[in-house]
């Protein structure tokens, strides 16, 4: 077994994580500001927002959609927003029967409405079915939302707003996904005017 200093460990991953949490908030405060914008002006005229992306990301579109739906801060109505990697028979069904890179079009085509707000989340920002996913999205005049890290990858083609965490690692990237969209859930609370 080789030798494992966890100190050193430790010390290294915090560093690296509060590195780029502080260059995340140097960087994107106006595109956040925008989501906000886009995000309540979609809900206030009845739309809703769609979150999809692959692995980890799949799991921060449910837990954001929850976060939503359910609540947040407090009880408060609920805000309208669906986790497109839910549904096992619908995933399965276009994963067999279109192929993979279609899961979150096909998905996209059969619920969301124009004014809707599409948010494709992926950490390089290359995932076929995200960039796909965002593209049917733009074409059916949804507001498309990229959460991406490195440098964006394709997915600012698709995207009227992109939010490009400024790091390399998978690990931080995704650590600052799930804090900007729980600070969306916050600020739509607020925004709102639900608590």
């Amino acid at each position: 077994m080789k030798d494992f200093d966890t100190a050193k460990f430790w010390a290294t991953e915090a560093e690296e994580h509060l590195e780029t949490a502080r260059k995340t908030f140097d960087s994107l405060e106006s595109e956040f500001m925008r989501l906000i914008d886009i995000c309540a002006g979609s809900i206030g005229n009845g739309g809703k927002v769609l979150f999809f992306g692959n692995g980890g990301s799949a799991a921060d579109a449910q837990h954001l959609a929850t976060e939503l739906t359910v609540r947040y801060i407090s009880d408060r109505v609920p805000i309208p927003a669906i986790a497109l990697t839910t549904d096992t028979s619908a995933l399965t069904a276009i994963g067999n029967d279109f192929g993979f890179e279609h899961l979150f079009a096909r998905q996209i085509n059969a619920l969301g409405q124009s004014g809707d707000v599409a948010i494709g989340i992926s950490t390089s920002g290359t995932s076929a079915n995200i960039l796909k996913g965002l593209q049917a999205a733009h074409d059916k005049g949804l507001i498309t939302v990229g959460f991406s890290g490195r440098d964006g990858g394709d997915m600012g083609e698709f995207c009227d707003l992109l939010l490009v965490v400024p790091s390399h690692t998978t690990a931080r990237i995704q650590e600052m996904h799930i804090t900007l969209g729980q600070m969306l859930c916050g600020a739509l609370e607020k925004r709102l005017g639900l608590i």
